[in-house]
């Protein structure tokens, strides 16, 4: 099993860093080729927003990228944004998202979610297990020929 850890400032311009990364090592894993468009997609959407959610408060410490091909290939993208802030929708019940009320920052949070569902038949987002961000867990079906 091979992994590649990437930490990268929150800056916009590294997320393409990320995705050429995440695409190269999707291949080495034997993630079948017309998959690598979607895969490509969700790493650069996990890590704008990822990003995104750095800059809005302000945070200066390192987005963690991990990459995995252990049974599959896997990426984590985890931010340290306040847990509230990272989860957005994906924390709401039907309830709070009939409300009208929601702030501009969940809504946007959540259509990247929402985004990232239609990419990734297998995503998993939870708190960090420290208490401090969110990490947004994808996964495809891999196999080396």
């Amino acid at each position: 099993m091979a992994t590649v850890k990437l930490s990268f400032s929150p800056a916009p311009v590294h997320v393409r860093t990320a995705r050429l990364v995440g695409v190269a090592v999707a291949r080495r894993a034997g993630v079948r080729e017309d998959l690598l468009d979607e895969v490509r997609l969700a790493i650069g959407e996990a890590c704008t927003r990822a990003v995104a959610l750095h800059r809005q408060y302000g945070l200066a410490e390192p987005v963690y990228v991990e990459m995995s091909d252990g049974g599959g290939y896997s990426v984590r993208v985890v931010d340290r944004a306040p847990i509230e802030a990272g989860l957005g929708l994906a924390a709401l019940g039907p309830d709070e998202l009939a409300k009208e009320s929601l702030s501009e920052d969940a809504l946007t949070t959540g259509v990247g979610f929402a985004l990232l569902a239609g990419f990734v038949e297998d995503l998993q987002v939870r708190p960090v297990d420290d208490g401090v961000g969110t990490e947004v867990r994808m996964s495809w079906p891999a196999g080396r020929a």
